[in-house]
């Protein structure tokens, strides 16, 4: 399976529905993930490394330095197709999908893997001469839209069913899903013995306000808001909060804990979490909580793979990274205090409404 672009939590977890439709269909098939990475050792690999369904995953990187660095200079596809090549040497693929909508790269990519493994290539034919590559295409994406009755920009977790299509598989409402992995547990076994010391009959949240990131500082609640809903929901039920994070968003932690102590008097409940796991161990910390509210980010993706029930706070509409599932509200700014409140009142007393 190839892909590329994004190797944030959230773009590469989302195609785990369709990881899970063709185990479905093939359940002895063996899944390998070959993806085109604009940066070296992002956080997420190990995470995807990890996940129940895939039998490997393999990252090559495309750009020299951080994209972000002005003189990030593209990898040669020399390069690119020899190390390429060599992984599909050793998985020996009978199959091998080209997930990607547009662009050569993956394209080229594929037949030379194809060439050198035997394997079948399905790709999806956006333009003209791009099946040229494939032994199998599948409609444009705009083509599948329309066939489906579905709005563009389409929800990202769709987007992988545009090449499945040709093989006759359907998304027919397939979540996304996570486990909770090795480092997971540790975590998850760490955290319990801390929440241990504290009273035994609270509900626990996990709030991850995250989005440390120069590019994601606009997804970002309102403080205020968000520390007036828990306090509210603190008075009429009791929990304790655990707050989540990377290191570098342990600052942004900090601040919410002082504007949840001026509005309510103290922070006694609260444990801030930030930098203390991996983010193959926050699948553990996650999954320790009741309840998990976060912003349009990773570990809001992870939560709902994790079928946990989650409250996500959008600043502004992105239907693209939307989830429709019961176990998942979401909030759409403007929002006021009380329908953040009654969010979680609806998701604690929904009770086990998780269908994986």
């Amino acid at each position: 399976m190839v892909k590329a672009h994004s190797v944030g939590v959230g773009d590469l977890l989302r195609s785990s529905a369709a990881w899970r439709t063709l185990k479905n269909r093939w359940p002895n098939a063996q899944l390998h993930l070959l993806f085109l990475s604009k940066q070296q050792g992002y956080a997420t690999e190990e995470l995807i490394k990890q996940h129940h369904l895939l039998t490997s995953a393999h990252f090559i990187t495309i750009r020299s330095g951080s994209p972000h660095e002005l003189g990030a200079k593209n990898i040669s596809l020399k390069s690119i197709l020899a190390e390429a090549k060599a992984i599909c040497a050793e998985v020996k693929p009978d199959l091998i999908i080209d997930f990607e909508a547009s662009g050569l790269r993956t394209s080229v990519v594929t037949r030379a893997c194809a060439k050198t493994s035997g394997a079948k290539a399905l790709g999806i034919a956006s333009f003209f001469g791009r099946s040229l590559f494939y032994d199998q295409t599948a409609p444009s994406l705009k083509q599948f839209a329309k066939t489906h009755n579905l709005s563009l920009p389409m929800d990202y977790t769709q987007r992988d069913y545009v090449a499945l299509a040709t093989l006759g598989l359907e998304r027919k409402g397939q979540a996304i899903e996570l486990r909770v992995t090795a480092d997971g547990e540790h975590a998850r076994d760490r955290l319990n013995a801390q929440l241990s010391k504290l009273p035994a009959s609270r509900m626990v949240i996990g709030l991850n306000i995250g989005c440390g990131t120069p590019d994601a500082l606009h997804k970002r609640p309102n403080l205020d808001v968000l520390a007036d809903a828990l306090g509210q929901i603190d008075a009429q039920t009791p929990f304790i909060l655990v707050l989540t994070g990377a290191a570098f968003e342990k600052d942004i932690n900090q601040t919410f804990m002082a504007v949840y102590q001026k509005k309510w008097g103290d922070t006694d409940n609260i444990i801030d979490w930030a930098g203390q796991s991996s983010l193959s161990g926050l699948t553990g910390v996650i999954d320790a909580v009741d309840v998990f509210i976060s912003t349009d980010s990773g570990p809001y993706h992870m939560a709902v793979a994790l079928c946990k029930p989650t409250l996500v706070l959008f600043t502004y509409a992105e239907v693209t990274s939307y989830h429709d599932v019961p176990w998942c509200l979401r909030l759409v700014a403007p929002y006021q205090t009380q329908d953040v409140a009654l969010a979680v009142h609806n998701l604690i007393s929904s009770g086990s409404i998780c269908s994986a």
